[in-house]
């Protein structure tokens, strides 16, 4: 903590120094200003009384927070969700966006049990990119949770519309550290603007080193001769080691309303990913005991470059142009260790080792033609991953993969009166080829789309909708080299896999009323062929591999509200969802159903912010596994002062980390549970420095996909 405080106040120096380079006699300014508006306001407002009034009561005083439209959810943030917020994460968190799950301690945003898209001004980001945003340069949030084509199947999308950020510069520090565990989060970002260009360069580290786990596992393997076998692992210790960071810079030219170029390089570094288990293995045969240490984890580099056109016609008519590319060295490892306690005479002797090295690129094209009441928006993509593995454990045999996807799109919005209609259609063609034998596949796929919104008023929405994706196989899933992961279980992938289709059809009705808004709803969900794991015996080994299967079926209702308990001081937020699940294998058929949600209260007044948030993580039927993530709780109490904030907080004052499965094969019936040491109090303090004239922010309406696909290796 010395270090880092050390590490703000010299920055802190520097730039205030810059910053009165910048922008000498600001105070002085202010005062003659202030003044001249002293003399001058008082004519102003006798000169157009009726319309300022008119402007304040609408804009400022009777304005709703958040305004549904036909495609999106539009939140405003209020001047005291800015005030209370240092960074763009914290910005979200006030806002409480109903099903939205922030979680600003562990870094992650989720919605429904689902992974969120996130977006700044139409550009995918990263969270360090929202973490880096300055509040008062956020001018709404859009909340989409029906995407549409371009977004290409993804479940939400969060895009920060941003304008404003300052011409001077910014400089943004944060640090955060457990105080019970080896366990951080530091990042530093910084922007300069020189006329119409924007720098910006900044790096984030994330410390997870050590931290105590244990897993409770338990499974019982039945041959294809109906004996059985039960296997009961009990925990004698373990670790988690998960220690990452990554450096950016950008660049951005931007010419209002006429072109914007943008240009990014940016650079990960994975140093330590490892699961490490202890224990003690008792078997039902009456054998002795054995002991086991099972460790998998991955090191790798990810640099990546990316380009972005966007170029402004008459006629309300926009192209845009996206191109990126990354490369991916690094490599993975499982060991799994079976000995006797009392000679340590090995029974299992398990080592593997794969090393990558994968590319990846994309490139998109979007065509957008706008009118009064209508949009028509058309565009193209095509992806390429190229990977080679090279297994050091097969004697430095070495695979090669392929994949290309090209996606074409178009889709027309129109509203008429208080009804709005959006139809489109996609075409996606996918195709993978394994080299060393030659095996792969390839398939046309058609994605139709379309929305229907009711909007009676301004607090009242229904809407109907239906989506289709496409998912493709992975580099695992269809990896034909075989893994071993103990005494007679390996995993062997399937070149023979063709891209999974899925349909979602839901209904929702939203409101917003003066203390309470919020939205319920059904959505139905199917995936008639979807990419599943499957077990079978085989010479004597339990093999996992890869089939399309005949099928998931889930449905899914659920209700969010956000009520105003105290206005501008107290916020409850929360989500309750009921999910009922049918998956149907080759060779089986199995049930599935849960209650799952979270729940967060905020206070904020006089500087301070007092966060309370607890999630029951959904429960989900894929294959023959029941899968859940973490029940997460966090209480943190955090206080503004001029460019600072001091926070602390316990994540997990109550409840145990749990995260695990439980598999429903014939073959093998297993339930695991993984502990994590997650009571952790920790620490806080952040410091925002801005300075010069406001500049307009650059916006990326779309990106291509250039994400690395990469072997995937771990234990049972």
């Amino acid at each position: 903590m010395r270090t880092l405080l050390t590490f703000i106040a010299a920055i802190i120096c520097v730039l205030r120094g810059l910053a009165q380079t910048v922008a000498p006699d600001t105070t002085s300014r202010n005062e003659v200003a202030e003044g001249l508006l002293t003399v001058l306001l008082p004519a102003i407002a006798e000169k157009d009384s009726t319309k300022n009034i008119h402007e304040l009561d609408e804009i400022v005083v009777k304005a709703p927070k958040v305004i549904s439209k036909s495609d999106m959810d539009v939140y405003h943030p209020s001047k005291s969700a800015v005030d209370n917020s240092t960074n763009g994460m914290e910005l979200l968190r006030n806002l409480m966006i109903p099903t939205l799950t922030v979680n600003d301690a562990l870094g992650s945003i989720s919605a429904a049990g689902q992974s969120v898209q996130m977006r700044i001004n139409g550009r995918v980001a990263t969270i360090e990119q929202v973490k880096a945003l300055l509040p008062e340069t956020i001018k709404r949030v859009e909340w989409i949770d029906n995407p549409g084509l371009r977004y290409n199947g993804a479940n939400y999308v969060l895009n920060f519309i941003v304008t404003n950020p300052t011409l001077g510069g910014s400089l943004m520090l944060e640090g955060k550290q457990a105080i019970n565990e080896k366990w951080g989060y530091y990042r530093a970002d910084t922007k300069f603007n020189i006329g119409r260009s924007q720098w910006g360069v900044g790096a984030y580290f994330k410390l997870t080193d050590n931290v105590k786990s244990h897993r409770e596992y338990k499974e019982t393997f039945t041959y294809p001769d109906g004996t059985s076998l039960t296997r009961t692992e009990t925990p004698i210790g373990g670790e988690l080691d998960n220690s990452q960071g990554a450096m950016w810079l950008t660049y951005n030219y931007i010419k209002p309303d006429t072109t914007v170029f943008y240009v990014a390089l940016q650079a990960n570094r994975n140093f330590a990913d490892k699961w490490l288990y202890n224990g003690v293995l008792s078997l039902s045969n009456g054998e002795k005991d054995i002991n086991l240490t099972d460790s998998h984890g991955n090191i790798g580099t990810t640099p990546s470059f990316s380009a972005y056109l966007e170029q402004h016609f008459s006629h309300k008519q926009t192209l845009v142009v996206d191109f990126s590319a990354s490369l991916y060295s690094g490599h993975s490892y499982s060991d799994y260790i079976e000995h006797m306690p009392a000679t340590s005479q090995l029974i299992n002797d398990i080592h593997t080792y794969i090393k990558d090295w994968n590319q990846a690129y994309g490139i998109e094209a979007d065509y957008i033609k706008q009118w009064r009441n209508s949009r028509f928006t058309a565009g193209a993509s095509y992806t390429a991953n190229r990977n080679r593995s090279t297994y050091k454990n097969l004697d430095g045999e070495v695979f090669h993969q392929r994949q290309d996807k090209a996606y074409f799109f178009a889709e027309y919005f129109h509203r008429i009166n208080k009804v709005s209609l959006t139809g489109g259609l996609g075409a996606q063609y996918t195709s993978f080829l394994f080299k060393e034998t030659n095996q792969g596949n390839h398939s046309w796929d058609l994605r139709p789309q379309a929305t229907i919104t009711y909007s009676p008023n301004q607090n009242h929405q229904f809407r109907l909708s239906f989506t289709s994706w496409q998912s493709a196989p992975s580099l695992a899933e269809t990896n034909i080299a075989p893994q071993q992961l103990d005494g007679f279980q390996w995993r062997i992938g399937n070149p023979d896999l063709k891209t999974s289709s899925s349909y979602m059809l839901s209904s929702r009705y939203s409101y917003n009323l003066p203390r309470i808004s919020g939205s319920f709803g059904v959505r139905a969900f199917s995936s008639p062929n979807a990419i599943t794991p499957y077990l079978y015996w085989e010479n004597n080994r339990l093999i996992t591999s890869y089939e399309n299967s005949k099928g998931l079926d889930n449905i899914s209702f659920w209700i969010a509200p956000q009520i105003e308990v105290i206005p501008t001081w107290m916020t409850l937020s929360g989500t309750l969802q009921y999910t009922a699940e049918r998956m149907k294998g080759n060779s089986y058929k199995l049930y599935n159903q849960c209650w799952s949600g979270d729940v967060s209260a905020l206070l904020s007044h006089w500087g301070f912010t007092l966060g309370v948030q607890y999630r029951r993580a959904q429960r989900d039927l894929w294959g023959e596994k029941i899968s859940w993530g973490e029940d997460i709780s966090i209480i943190d109490l955090s206080y503004n002062w001029k460019e600072w904030e001091f926070g602390a907080g316990v994540i997990m004052p109550f409840g145990k980390y749990d995260q695990g499965s439980e598999s429903l094969s014939k073959w093998n019936t297993n339930e695991q549970h993984m502990r994590l040491n997650m009571r952790m109090p920790y620490i806080s303090i952040s410091y925002n420095l801005q300075w010069g004239r406001q500049k307009r922010g650059a916006s990326k309406l779309i990106n291509a996909d250039a994400s690395i696909n990469q072997s995937t290796i771990g234990g049972r």
